[in-house]
């Protein structure tokens, strides 16, 4: 499997949480698997370990680099691809950011829209700035 193919299973997973926020990482990573919604792929799961570890911290960049529009008014696909973009950028240095928010902006074209793929492209260029900056 291709690391396209990891990050459009890590977004699924990151989507399906977005409904049930009570859920817990192992249980949606089990559930996921059973229902061969993913396959047993090392960095499927890595990118969701790093995106639920880290979530309160990725939603206050998300917030503050999205013009402080609240997680609530924006899409659940926007949310879940900028979750997942964000943990990449700010968590795993063996991504370049180029990659993430490419493959960031595939999934949000592929699940949501053209509009939606421009928002997260804009709402990354921030992040990676800041995050270059520190």
């Amino acid at each position: 499997m291709n690391r396209s193919k990891a990050r459009e299973q890590a977004f699924l997973i990151l989507f399906q949480r977005a409904f049930d926020d009570d859920a817990v990482l192992s249980a949606l990573l089990k559930r996921s698997v059973e229902n061969n919604y993913i396959t047993e792929e090392m960095f499927t799961k890595e990118l969701c370990e790093v995106a639920f570890a880290n979530i309160k911290e990725i939603d206050e960049l998300l917030v503050v680099n999205s013009e402080r529009w609240q997680l609530g008014r924006l899409s659940k696909v926007a949310v879940s691809v900028l979750r997942l973009a964000i943990a990449e950028i700010k968590y795993m240095d063996n991504v370049p950011f180029k990659v993430s928010i490419n493959e960031a902006i595939e999934l949000a074209k592929k699940f949501s829209g053209e509009e939606e793929s421009s928002f997260v492209n804009g709402v990354l260029a921030g992040i990676v700035k800041d995050v270059k900056k520190s």
